[in-house]
């Protein structure tokens, strides 16, 4: 049954490409749940490299200014619209939302809820949905990591970074991980051997260390290092190419740099050296809507299982406040943390 009840939720807007500061906060009323929506009300959103790309207005397929940004976010369903089980009521998922989570309530397509185990914290929970999947599919559907192989992670202490080097050590994999000096000790700590991403030859030590190459390398940077992470690999490896981080601060169309990226992967994928190159794209398969709601809901939950069982520790680097979201992004974009930083009500 739906709500006749309206929600009044705070929500945090980019009105333009502004600096972190620049964010505004309002309030507005939510109509009640339509067919097939339900409403969260969030207890943890994220801040992750996406909503940074989009305060630049350089994210690929954002929408126009102003909007409520928030990739994801983890809440408690407070009311459900017609053809809606209302057993959901009360009960703790996890979403992708792409924009809107920076919210604290959310009119949410149910079919996009995600359960999450009891046990687990929303901002644990939050911290691996969009980056959990981002890794598992990395992993597992595109370089198909087995035990004894061998992978680099580029950003080994990031959002991503974090989860995909706890998911490629527990699936027996060796990890060598790019992170700055500061955070070789918690990537360590992890089972990666850290190579400093600052010393302009780091592909170089990375060679060094696997002198027959290796098996798969997991790339956000993209820019003139992608040759070199190509370089790295050996007969049968496969370069998983995710962002384009490089080009984060260059002036200009991002969706060239994009552009680029992907016909020079297209290319190596198409040459006769047994090596694969692929663009990750967590969006790809979504015109089928309900296959990619089944995939990530699935791979969501293997996630989530292995977070609940002690196999993987969400890396918080922060928690913020909804008002402060300002301050949280500012953070985020600093370089300096080790995981996500999360928001909260």
């Amino acid at each position: 049954m739906s709500s006749a009840v309206t929600h009044r939720a705070t929500e945090v807007v980019l009105p333009g490409v502004v600096g972190p500061g620049g964010l505004q906060v309002r309030t507005r009323d939510l109509p009640a749940p339509t067919a097939g929506q339900a409403l969260l009300r969030m207890e943890a959103t994220g801040v992750s490299f996406a909503e940074q790309q989009m305060r630049l207005g350089k994210y690929y397929d954002q929408p126009p200014f102003p909007f409520v940004p928030g990739y994801d976010l983890v809440g408690t369903v407070v009311a459900t619209g017609p053809r809606v089980d209302p057993s959901l009521t009360g009960r703790r998922f996890a979403a992708v939302t792409k924009t809107g989570g920076w919210a604290s309530h959310v009119l949410i397509d149910a079919g996009d809820l995600v359960p999450v185990p009891d046990g687990v914290s929303p901002a644990a929970a939050e911290t691996v949905a969009v980056n959990g999947v981002t890794a598992w599919q990395m992993l597992h559907r595109r370089a198909n990591v087995q035990a004894g192989d061998t992978v680099v992670v580029l950003g080994a202490n990031g959002g991503v970074g974090s989860t995909l080097v706890q998911l490629a050590r527990h699936a027996g994999a060796t990890v060598i991980g790019t992170a700055s000096a500061r955070h070789h000790d918690t990537v360590r700590a992890w089972g990666v051997i850290p190579v400093d991403y600052h010393d302009p030859e780091h592909h170089a030590r990375i060679g060094e260390l696997a002198p027959d190459g290796v098996d798969a390398v997991f790339d956000h940077v993209g820019g003139p290092g992608v040759q070199k992470s190509w370089q790295l690999l050996r007969k049968g490896g496969t370069l998983v190419s995710y962002g384009t981080a490089a080009a984060k601060d260059e002036e200009g169309n991002s969706q060239v740099q994009l552009l680029k990226l992907l016909a020079q992967l297209k290319l190596w994928h198409a040459l006769p050296n047994q090596r694969s190159a692929y663009f990750y794209s967590f969006w790809s398969g979504v015109r089928n809507r309900a296959k990619f709601q089944r995939t990530l809901a699935d791979d969501l939950t293997r996630v989530l299982d292995l977070v609940a069982d002690g196999v993987v520790t969400p890396q918080i680097a922060a928690e913020f406040p909804l008002a402060r979201a300002s301050a949280a992004l500012e953070l985020a974009e600093s370089r300096t943390v080790a995981g996500k930083v999360v928001l909260v009500p």
